[in-house]
């Protein structure tokens, strides 16, 4: 049955980081893959390019966005243009609110953002997961029930293995991985579509910016915490992450 995933981050980049080989997977499986980008990331690097304003790296990011979305199999974008790193102090319930415009006119099956440190911390992952979390819980007063979708967290636990930072504090256990190596090529490849975050993919990924994708591990993390209206009781997993498809 075909379904529909909305994957709900802050950041062009975000989702080649942490769900690039989920999406290629599901869109190869043919279903519909939605995306909800925050900012335009006026706040990052601009690597090897120079910009004269905020602006024009806005669109430029944006562009390699739209590359990496077309690698992947994303069918629709939607941006939100709002300030990089300025999320935090947004009205918190009008982000959920164009949040839930998005799930009550698109009707996905299940929506995926950042838990709720963010995965690094960031402020502005951060006020994205709540937001959608906000955003589902909103929708379903809006919704019947047969529409209700799941909402899931994204981790990525090894995001600091290669790098000299560490990770922020109040991790969630992740409770499913989604086995994607026959995906990592294209998840590679939307990472090298965000060039001018170079920095960042070399921190988290070396090497894939020159083409080697071996570091990109054959799993993506995933944690389970809402479902028919109702919060999951989150655990953690003594005996392994089973290996999950979420549709």
């Amino acid at each position: 049955m075909k379904r529909k995933l909305l994957f709900v981050f802050a950041h062009p980049d975000d989702e080649s980081f942490g769900c690039g080989g989920t999406i290629a997977k599901y869109k190869e499986r043919g279903h519909d893959i939605l995306l909800i980008c925050a900012t335009s990331g006026c706040g990052g690097r601009s690597g090897e390019y120079c910009f004269q304003t905020k602006q024009e790296l806005a669109a430029h990011r944006e562009n390699e966005l739209r590359q990496a979305c077309s690698i992947l199999g994303v069918s629709h974008l939607v941006l939100l243009c709002y300030p990089d790193g300025k999320l935090k102090e947004k009205n918190p319930d009008e982000l959920a609110h164009r949040i839930e415009e998005v799930i009550c006119d698109h009707l996905p099956d299940l929506v995926i953002t950042f838990p709720p440190n963010g995965v690094t911390g960031h402020l502005d992952h951060i006020a994205i997961s709540k937001a959608t979390e906000q955003a589902v819980e909103s929708a379903e007063h809006r919704l019947p029930r047969e529409r209700w979708p799941s909402l899931y967290y994204v981790s990525i636990p090894h995001y600091y293995d290669h790098c000299a930072a560490s990770a922020p504090a109040g991790a969630t256990p992740i409770t499913a991985k989604v086995h994607i190596e026959n995906y990592r090529n294209q998840k590679g490849k939307a990472l090298q579509a965000h060039r001018s975050q170079a920095y960042s993919v070399n921190r988290a990924y070396p090497g894939v910016m020159q083409g080697d994708y071996r570091v990109i591990g054959h799993y993506e993390y995933y944690t389970l915490c809402r479902e028919a209206g109702e919060a999951v009781e989150i655990k953690e997993m003594p005996e392994g992450i089973p290996v999950k498809e979420l549709v």
